[in-house]
């Protein structure tokens, strides 16, 4: 099944011009079977919308103010952290109780859609066939756009990227925002806060089960480590024991290898889907990355207007 799920997640993001130099034999057996699964499912939201607009199928407005935190495509687009972000603010703000969700069935009153510089549209294609969840024109819908990981590509690639945003949406906000770093916790004594440099000139794996590990393991390496393996497992996965002899069996690779101790690096979503698993590793260091979601100050975007932003659209609400 995990060799299924590469192989499906590397057609996804081939771009259509690379397929017959860049896929083997089985992720191109899969085309066709995906490119049929992608129609129906293309006609299923389609169809869901449709009865929408007719109100065939009702939108419920809640006693209290609904946003939306979302995406087009999956996994990997900062989802959690936003939610966590707008969270803080509404509780500084004192903003009384607030519902996050993606559900078409719920009235929203601010939709924020988050994208990823790093990897935004992959082959360009909906589900199964490609990441998208739905056509670029559903960005017609939200009332904010958030370029996640912004600081890891480069400057052209998210002028082009906010291009093809504008070419849906001329006016919409956009916003760019990055994970910083804070700190390392120690599994096994959550209390410690260790600091960044830690890992500078240590042998390190990662290992995460998230939507989209490349951010998570660039930065780690701006870090200084002298050498960054990983071990990716499918978005949400929940370590178990059988997993931890894979993880043990790379660790002692490479501390054979390289004549020292590796350190292990986990993201604060992992360690919080299985603390107690994790601690079976010892004796080997396991490291959880804590990090925060930081609000990028970019041609005139900046932290203050975001939130600026939420608290109008709020305030506009009779609910608040």
């Amino acid at each position: 099944m995990e060799k299924l799920r590469r192989a499906v997640n590397q057609v996804a993001y081939t771009p259509l011009s690379q397929r017959f130099s860049s896929l083997s034999p089985l992720q191109l057996s899969l085309i066709p079977l995906l490119s049929l699964a992608s129609n129906l499912y293309r006609f299923a939201i389609s169809l869901r919308h449709r009865l929408f607009r007719l109100n065939l199928l009702t939108v419920y407005r809640l006693p209290v103010p609904v946003i939306s935190v979302g995406n087009l495509t999956w996994g990997g687009n900062g989802k959690t952290p936003m939610v966590e972000f707008v969270a803080r603010l509404l509780a500084d703000t004192g903003i009384p109780p607030l519902i996050l969700t993606r559900h078409l069935s719920l009235w929203r009153d601010l939709e924020i859609v988050m994208v990823n510089a790093m990897m935004p549209w992959g082959n360009g294609q909906l589900l199964p066939l490609g990441p998208l969840r739905e056509p670029l024109t559903a960005l017609n819908r939200a009332d904010i756009i958030v370029i996640h990981h912004a600081d890891l590509v480069a400057k052209h690639d998210i002028e082009a990227l906010e291009s093809t945003i504008r070419e849906v949406q001329k006016v919409l906000p956009v916003f760019f925002t990055k994970m910083a770093p804070s700190h390392f916790l120690r599994v096994g004594n959550m209390s410690s806060r260790i600091p960044l440099n830690v890992v500078d000139n240590k042998i390190v794996l990662c290992v995460s089960g998230i939507g989209f590990a490349d951010s998570f393991i660039q930065r780690i390496e701006e870090m200084g480590p002298t050498i960054v393996d990983r071990l990716d497992f499918s978005d949400h996965h929940l370590f178990q024991l059988e997993d931890l002899d894979m993880i043990s069996a790379r660790l002692e690779e490479l501390e054979s290898k390289f004549a020292t101790k590796p350190v292990v690096i986990v993201t604060e979503k992992d360690y919080d889907r299985a603390p107690n698993v994790l601690e079976n590793l010892k004796p080997f260091d396991v490291l959880v990355l804590c990090c925060n979601l930081q609000i990028l100050a970019h041609k005139g975007s900046t932290e203050d207007g975001f939130k600026l932003i939420i608290k109008q659209h709020l305030k506009q609400d009779d609910r608040v």
